[in-house]
């Protein structure tokens, strides 16, 4: 049983709401949070934002007393056959934003590859393309937070625990994502891979999703175990982000949407399962 004091910092993906920041802070503010993870704004992706955006998403922010949790980027959703100094480039655009939002926190995945290519004959590739993300990192004191996404090299528990393990980082993290595993064939996520990735996890994010269909549901709605993995992290003391990315209306290459009302639903389902755990939040 969970400590009945442990709290984590609900999240979420404001663009999952609306394009508009300022909606996407009213509903989280809403729904208790006061943390945000930034994917984009007003419709424009994180690592295209100009200054001008940014320093007025940052003022934003701040005048609404919401502090970023993440930065949601898309490094990484790029074929491995690409030059690996182009990801290492948009990657300083990302850090420019992480640091003016005043998070270390920075998403990233590990790579597409070609259709008939086989993961497996990415890995070397992989595993260099993630190194000099991981130098970048530890030079600006950031922290790469690796998604166990769809199609990309990290998909399944046993190339995500190769991956973090073979770079080798204090800058590579993991985040957690019950669905995604879901997606990619991991019958049983919780019981398959949490014990393994565990020591390397500092992130949670918080969807689920049907296996015969891959469909994604609210939390505790589907075949992620998601019950279990709350319960687990509670029990080790785990204390902080839950990030929601509900995915309930569309998801696409390089992100998803939900909208205000089932981004509700997302949320109140994820209180639901907190409420059996014995977590609050804050």
């Amino acid at each position: 049983m969970a400590d009945s004091n442990i709290t984590w910092t609900l999240s979420g993906f404001g663009d999952e709401i609306d394009p508009d920041p300022l909606v996407q802070v009213a509903v989280l503010k809403a729904l208790g949070a006061r943390h945000i993870e930034v994917r984009s704004a007003w419709g424009v992706n994180v690592v295209d934002l100009s200054d001008e955006q940014l320093a007025e998403l940052t003022r934003l922010l701040k005048d609404a007393g919401m502090q970023a949790s993440a930065v949601a980027s898309p490094i990484g959703k790029v074929d491995v056959s690409l030059e690996p100094e182009l990801e290492v480039e948009r990657l300083r655009r990302i850090i420019r934003v992480a640091h003016a939002l005043e998070t270390p926190n920075i998403r990233i995945f590990s790579f597409f590859r070609g259709e008939g290519v086989s993961v497996e004959s990415t890995r070397d590739a992989v595993m260099v393309r993630m190194r000099a993300l991981a130098d970048e990192a530890e030079r600006e004191k950031v922290t790469l937070l690796h998604e166990n996404e769809k199609d990309i090299y990290g998909d399944t528990p046993e190339r995500v625990l190769d991956l973090v393990e073979s770079v080798g980082s204090s800058a590579l993290r993991l985040a957690w994502d019950s669905a995604n595993f879901v997606q990619v064939g991991v019958a049983h996520p919780h019981d398959d891979g949490f014990a393994m990735l565990r020591p390397h996890l500092d992130y949670l994010q918080v969807k689920d999703a049907v296996a015969a269909t891959g469909t994604v549901v609210p939390a505790g709605q589907g075949d992620g175990q998601v019950l279990k993995t709350i319960q687990a992290l509670a029990a080790d003391g785990y204390a902080g982000y839950a990030s929601l990315e509900p995915h309930l209306d569309e998801a696409h290459a390089l992100g998803g949407f939900s909208g205000p009302e089932a981004f509700g639903q997302a949320a109140r389902a994820f209180a639901g399962l907190l409420d059996q755990a014995g977590v609050g939040t804050r």
